[in-house]
């Protein structure tokens, strides 16, 4: 583990330069540029806002704003695209950079590495659109929004260890990946992102709160729509299951490097 995390560090300046090319690439190549970091995001908010305020709205009595169902939504995305982006970018990156592996001589952990320091500048820049559209609407932050960078890190290391799992595993089973893409579908349903967990029957809410994915969505919802500080237990609760599922990730990686390459 120390080799995994000491190769990871002698490669670092490879890493965040890794990252900001791929950023400059994805920004140089298109007219629009950063906006279209923040568009498709922002353009889903805006089709479940458009469909759902006139249902949602109401059942929204703690946000005093009458876009209060949209200040609701952006705040439960805020927390769903970092977990989706670093998930399935985890999952592919050892078949996409098949070729790399097998000719060069390098870490391999640094490429899961740059993957999750890609997703997260992604989402920071739509953070801070999200920050400016709360501003906008007459909904700025007060001073809980100084919990976000906790939430941040709790939930990208959730995702980066469930996607370096995931990353593995779908080297050897290939069909890890159309799984994923189908767990995700249901795990955004089964969390409270674009509804209310009040409208779920009762014998039901229990059963989500089962999904960590409903804790870390209550958290941003709770600090960016109700301006209140994350829930201190299932905030100690996500970090214990995150830092168990990086452990998890680098023990596979570790123990299925020499053969991935063979796999691939």
């Amino acid at each position: 583990m120390n080799g995994l995390l000491k190769g990871a560090w002698r490669y670092r300046h490879f890493i965040t330069s890794s990252i900001a090319t791929e950023f400059r690439l994805r920004v140089a190549r298109s007219r629009l540029g950063i906006l279209w970091i923040v568009i498709a995001p922002l353009m889903q908010v805006a089709i479940f806002a458009f469909v759902l305020s006139a249902i949602m709205s109401h059942r929204l009595p703690g946000i005093d704003n009458r876009f209060a169902y949209s200040i609701y939504l952006m705040a439960g995305f805020v927390a769903w695209f970092p977990f989706i982006e670093i998930v399935n970018r985890c999952v592919t990156v050892f078949i996409e950079n098949a070729n790399a592996m097998k000719k060069i001589a390098f870490p391999r952990i640094v490429l899961p590495l740059i993957c999750i320091g890609s997703a997260s500048v992604n989402n920071l820049i739509f953070f801070a659109m999200v920050m400016i559209a709360y501003v906008l609407i007459g909904h700025a932050p007060g001073m809980t929004i100084l919990w976000y960078p906790v939430l941040f890190l709790v939930t990208a290391a959730l995702a980066a260890g469930l996607g370096i799992v995931l990353g593995v595993l779908n080297v050897f089973m290939r069909d890890v990946q159309q799984m994923v893409a189908i767990l995700l579908q249901f795990g955004f349903w089964m969390t409270p992102i674009v509804y209310m967990v009040e409208i779920i029957p009762e014998p039901w809410r229990e059963w989500l709160k089962l999904n960590p994915l409903y804790w870390v969505v209550e958290n941003h919802h709770r600090v960016l729509a109700y301006g209140q500080a994350p829930d201190a237990v299932s905030m100690i609760g996500l970090t214990v299951l995150a830092a168990m599922l990086v452990m998890l990730g680098l023990f596979l990686f570790r123990r299925a490097s020499a053969e991935m390459v063979d796999a691939l």
